[in-house]
């Protein structure tokens, strides 16, 4: 049982909000995710909507939201449309939704079942001045295969070819960016269960185990706190396996004298956690790892002070980019002779740091908003430097989560064992 979900006032709150934001005359209409066929006649677990959970708080699939709050109706302000609860399809797939439970859920009064969508559509679709249809705006996500929303567009557009229809998605990004205080607790506790996981790590490590087998120890700790669900596919990298930066086969052996890059996160109500830890297998950093992780450490640190109000995640990059190259130059990997002459479209940090400092989080382990927008307090993000050698087998990455406040940020993630002392000490008992 998730102890932390919100109650439906928390649904009926994101509901409100975006409707002030709508134009007047305007239809929304958000849906379910796709079930996905994995092989013969299995579906890969099914995962719902992050948009329509932020609405409703219904995980059950085949279900939509359709919003009209000019409707001259109240009952049709909010409709939430759910599979009908069939004896035949319970007896095989277990108890499905019935309307008082989604209504208890969601706060929503006028459930009906989703056979008679298609007739109430046709009518709000007459009744509305512009329809509001969502899809996947994430920047770097591009899929050959027409998910459900963008297959549902189509079929909206090609049937009515004379309405108005508007993105969804940067409203919804506009009120999901900043977190309310209950979004705040329930990735507070993710955060505390990815702790758990990690110190489970650090107590079970050694020389000769498998990446899938610390995957292994950190699944049992989701599981057993309550979170059935990594928030993302776990990255368990020993030796130069820390240097792909998505490495997700997890097959490889901890040998004694490498260091093991782990980043995972819990995903708890839907909410995830996203860490990054990296520690020796054999419980002492040498001196050379321990020297580049405090490289890494000391971008980590000075990095979340900067992160405030009115600053970007673009503006951190830059800012981190200058930081890592004076650590990359004191251990030794260039000299500040050759920064002077290194092509300015191609300079030499980027060969041991190629990626963004930062992304915002919350209901999607990268979650919606834009690099370029301006920090507001509420909004979530994580602070990510790291340092990858692939000719000394050494990729480190240290990943926190940090709250923006009014006067700066909070580290939410801050008790997780980060220095190489506690670290070693943890594994040395």
């Amino acid at each position: 049982m998730l102890l932390y979900l919100p109650d439906n006032t928390f649904f009926a709150r994101n509901r409100e909000n975006l409707a002030g934001l709508l134009p007047p005359g305007s239809l929304a209409i958000v849906n379910s995710n796709d079930t996905f066929p994995r092989n013969g006649d299995q579906n890969y677990p099914f995962r719902q909507n992050s948009d329509l959970f932020y609405l409703t708080g219904i995980e059950q699939e085949h279900t939509r939201l359709l919003m009209f709050p000019d409707h001259p109706n109240a009952e049709f302000k909010s409709i939430l449309f759910i599979r009908k609860p069939e004896p035949k399809l319970e007896t095989w797939e277990g108890k499905k939704l019935d309307k008082e439970t989604a209504k208890k859920i969601s706060a929503i009064e006028t459930i009906i079942y989703l056979e008679d969508f298609d007739a109430i559509m046709q009518e709000a679709m007459t009744l509305s001045k512009s329809v509001f249809l969502n899809s996947n705006e994430y920047p770097k996500y591009s899929n050959p295969v027409p998910y459900f929303d963008l297959r549902f567009s189509k079929m909206l557009q090609e049937r009515f070819p004379q309405h108005q229809f508007q993105r969804l998605a940067p409203l919804l990004h506009q009120l999901r960016t900043i977190k309310s205080s209950e979004e705040i607790r329930i990735m507070k506790h993710a955060i505390d269960i990815t702790d758990k996981a990690l110190r489970r790590v650090l107590s079970t490590l050694k020389p000769g185990m498998k990446e899938y087998e610390v995957e292994a120890e950190i699944t049992h700790e989701f599981m057993v706190n309550g979170a059935r669900h990594h928030a993302y596919r776990p990255i368990i990298a020993s030796g130069i396996n820390a240097c792909y930066l998505h490495y997700i086969e997890n097959t490889g052996s901890c040998a004694k004298g490498d260091l093991l890059l782990m980043d995972f996160g819990a995903e708890y109500c839907n909410y995830a956690a996203d860490i990054s830890r990296t520690i020796p297998v054999n419980g002492k950093y040498s001196k050379r790892q321990k020297k580049i992780y405090n490289a890494v450490l000391n971008v980590h640190k000075n990095t979340i002070r900067l992160i405030q109000p009115g600053k970007t995640i673009d503006l951190l990059n830059k800012e981190v980019n200058q930081m890592m190259e004076q650590e990359l130059m004191e251990l030794g990997l260039f000299s500040a002779q050759e920064i002077k002459k290194q092509p300015k479209d191609k300079p030499l940090y980027t060969k041991y740091f190629m990626h963004g400092v930062s992304h915002f989080i919350g209901l999607d382990v990268h979650d919606v908003g834009s690099k370029f927008e301006k920090l507001k307090p509420g909004m979530v993000l994580t602070c990510e430097p790291g340092i990858y050698l692939k000719e000394e087998n050494i990729g480190i990455r240290i990943e926190n989560i940090i709250l923006v406040t009014e006067n700066g940020q909070e580290d939410i993630s801050k008790d997780i064992p980060r220095e190489t002392e506690e670290i070693e000490s943890l594994m040395n008992r």
